[in-house]
């Protein structure tokens, strides 16, 4: 029996179980679902994914609906989650199957600018970046509220088919903290879900470097022994 829109009461363990069992179905009908799955307490491990956590409690908009979405998210009720540039939709199950779309606003291209201008000479944690990885010596720039990859609360669109009427429900909040979880092992996904293209840093910073080297090359270095002190040395 359901009041108000509501769907009946189901206990956890048997919302855990409804989950399991909604997974290996939609898997039959979509191979390529992807659900949440928590190892252990923590929802991420990686501090770039902590990050993203973090970055989400500092927002007070959200702070009512965030303790619940990290139980939802724990306890696998993210049955699927997909990035795409901008846009991340997923599925979460609850009293029925919700359907979740999140549009990210693209990064502001002046932010974007001072960025790649900040980084471009940190060649080694560029080539980090290249192999897949995100180095911490970047967290500064990347991180920085306000000025980094992180999006604002204005610049988060959400809808849930759900009947919450609130801007964050139990089920979106789980499906941000199911983002932190996948960019522990994919940080490349901050680029992605700002729709940017991450080779653009990497490219200019290379760039920059041949450019250096190229420049450099046409001085004369005061090492180079001139033709009168060579005789001298080797007595010719």
């Amino acid at each position: 029996m359901s009041y108000f829109g509501w769907g009946e009461y189901i206990p956890v363990s048997k919302k855990r179980e409804n989950a399991q069992k909604l997974i290996a179905k939609l898997k039959k009908k979509t191979p390529n679902l992807s659900p949440v799955v928590i190892d252990g307490k923590k929802i991420t491990t990686t501090w770039w994914g902590k990050a993203w956590c973090d970055n989400l409690v500092s927002y007070r908009d959200y702070e009512n609906r965030l303790s619940r979405g990290s139980a939802y998210v724990k306890n696998g009720f993210v049955v699927d989650l997909q990035i795409e540039n901008g846009l991340i939709t997923a599925q979460v199950s609850g009293s029925e199957l919700y359907e979740i779309k999140i549009k990210i606003s693209p990064l502001d291209e002046r932010k974007w600018t001072n960025i790649v201008q900040k980084v471009s000479n940190s060649i080694s944690s560029i080539a980090e970046l290249a192999d897949g990885k995100f180095p911490q010596e970047l967290a500064e720039v990347f991180m920085k509220k306000g000025d980094g990859l992180f999006p604002s609360p204005q610049e988060i669109h959400m809808d849930c088919d759900c009947p919450d009427w609130a801007g964050m429900c139990k089920h979106i909040a789980a499906v941000m903290y199911g983002v932190g979880n996948r960019l522990d092992s994919d940080p490349l996904l901050f680029f992605k879900i700002r729709n940017i293209d991450p080779t653009s840093l990497i490219k200019k910073s290379v760039d920059e470097k041949m450019a250096n080297l190229l420049k450099n090359s046409s001085k004369k270095s005061k090492r180079i022994i001139d033709d009168a002190n060579i005789k001298k040395l080797f007595g010719v």
